[in-house]
């Protein structure tokens, strides 16, 4: 086997690729990674300033798209226009999130409801409106749902969080089981530790701080970490993968310590 049997399985060339969230953080991180890969890529998200900022910085084969995923209308009308400029997503990266912060004693209910609507409720309006219509279009794709090590394991004042990234996983394998035949991968990415906007105020504290001494590679993770792993569940070098749950979190989900 060489180099020339390899390579080709990660190339994204001729896919298209949208990103929710993709306006900081790990959504940005994921736009560049498959862009760079070769695939034309559709920036997603409601802070449009700067996704079309992050498109006109990428150049060709990028653009940027209003959605916000908690309205159901905002999503059906960004795929309708990219329909209209004969725009399928093949790769599908759910990746807009919220976290909250409050004990639940202390917790009000929207704050419940506010974080899986984004969460869970959100993932899965998108998830299917791209099914839809890659079905429709007797399309295979990748879906990608980006949940979190809090998913599978307990941290305080992250309830709704952890409850919405405990149902997309699950939601992962039951679109994974029912999407198979249609040719359509889902799988999820669970990161452990890295610093985004979302989380940058909490990474100072001194719980998170002991936590992280906690992980065995004694280290918060690069966004360059999940390069690899994006670009295996998005390619064909992942082709036999769906309703999996990928861990990137430097081995801190297996420390019972």
């Amino acid at each position: 086997m060489t180099a020339a049997d390899v390579t080709p399985r990660f190339a994204l060339d001729g896919r298209t690729a949208l990103v929710t969230g993709a306006s900081s953080g790990l959504g940005q991180h994921f736009a560049r990674v498959l862009h760079a890969a070769g695939a034309s890529v559709v920036l997603a998200a409601r802070r449009v300033d700067r996704i079309e900022a992050e498109a006109a910085r990428l150049g060709e084969r990028a653009r940027a798209i209003a959605m916000d995923v908690t309205d159901e209308a905002s999503i059906a009308g960004a795929f309708e226009r990219l329909a209209a400029t004969e725009i399928l997503c093949d790769i599908v990266v759910n990746n807009a999130g919220i976290s909250g912060s409050n004990m639940l004693l202390q917790m009000e209910t929207t704050e419940w409801d506010g974080v899986i609507d984004v969460n869970l409720r959100g993932p899965f309006l998108v998830a299917r409106e791209a099914a839809r219509r890659l079905v429709a279009a007797k399309r295979p794709g990748s879906i990608i749902n980006i949940a979190s090590i809090l998913g599978l394991r307990v941290s305080p004042a992250l309830a709704p969080y952890m409850a919405s990234k405990a149902g997309l996983i699950h939601l992962t394998r039951s679109m994974a089981f029912e999407f198979a035949r249609y040719g359509i991968r889902v799988n999820a990415l669970c990161p452990g530790y890295f610093e985004t906007e979302i989380n940058s105020d909490f990474l100072k504290t001194d719980y998170a701080q002991a936590s992280l001494k906690r992980v065995p590679q004694r280290r918060i993770g690069d966004l360059r970490d999940l390069t690899g792993p994006l670009l295996l569940l998005a390619s064909d070098a992942g082709a036999f993968m769906t309703g999996e749950a990928l861990v990137v979190d430097g081995g801190q989900s297996i420390n019972s310590m």
